[in-house]
């Protein structure tokens, strides 16, 4: 069994030369048993719209197949202004959306909607500043709803726990680099919306943690020796 993911820098497959960015679909290696193969074809500021434009759902066509499952994260750049990424949340983001679904299904294979991971932008200590995804999550779950397709909410689970933990700890999560501490960035850092190694094991737990709760053929590709609530319960305790 696969698990496609289709998304954007957030969840993308990273190397050495980003290091240490990671995306949220690397983390989750963690979480899956050894025998089921990640298929990721996120790639940076990709946007529903350039994605499919790019013929990269069309590649993911070309390998997805019954039983397989395919987890489907944007909204960070379907909000961007320009002509090639810009989608409308009531329109054609959820057409696009629709799209990605129909390559799931006519394959026999299981769509899964993630709305995208919250930016850690703080206005007090434990403040996040609202929505700043927009209507892009709103839509999403909307789709589902239509499709009956599940969705897992990390935009505003992902908003709960960045805010729990507080500005300064939860820079651990993101790429705040200190100047020289990596070949890659000798300059430093600060990046509110990707992720280093830390903060993508965190983000694939709560998905796993998600999957679990929807029992059946979700749980089922997660590692047998879950603990998933008693996880969550430590992540957000006082």
């Amino acid at each position: 069994m696969k698990i496609f993911w289709a998304g954007d820098s957030t969840v993308k497959q990273n190397d050495i030369s980003s290091y240490p960015q990671t995306g949220i679909g690397q983390g989750m290696l963690l979480y899956v048993k050894k025998d089921i193969q990640i298929r990721n074809f996120a790639e940076n500021g990709r946007s529903t719209k350039s994605f499919i434009d790019e013929n990269r759902l069309d590649m993911i066509q070309k390998e997805i197949g019954a039983g397989d499952m395919l987890f489907i994260q944007f909204g960070h750049n379907d909000e961007k202004p320009d002509e090639e990424r810009h989608t409308d949340p009531d329109t054609t983001f959820k057409e696009n959306l629709r799209k990605f679904i129909k390559v799931a299904r006519d394959a026999s294979a299981y769509p899964v909607l993630i709305t995208p991971l919250y930016r850690r932008i703080f206005v007090s200590e434990h403040e996040l500043t609202k929505d700043t995804h927009g209507e892009y999550p709103r839509a999403i779950k909307e789709v589902g709803d239509e499709l009956n397709v599940p969705v897992i909410d990390l935009c505003e689970i992902s908003r709960q726990f960045i805010a729990k933990c507080g500005d300064e700890p939860s820079k651990r999560y993101f790429m705040h680099l200190a100047e020289k501490e990596y070949p890659n960035f000798p300059e430093g850092k600060k990046d509110n919306t990707h992720l280093r190694y830390e903060g993508a094991v965190e983000f694939a737990g709560m998905i796993a943690s998600e999957l679990n709760k929807l029992s059946g053929i979700y749980s089922d590709i997660l590692v047998e020796n879950k603990g998933f609530d008693e996880r969550e319960k430590w992540l957000l305790k006082d």
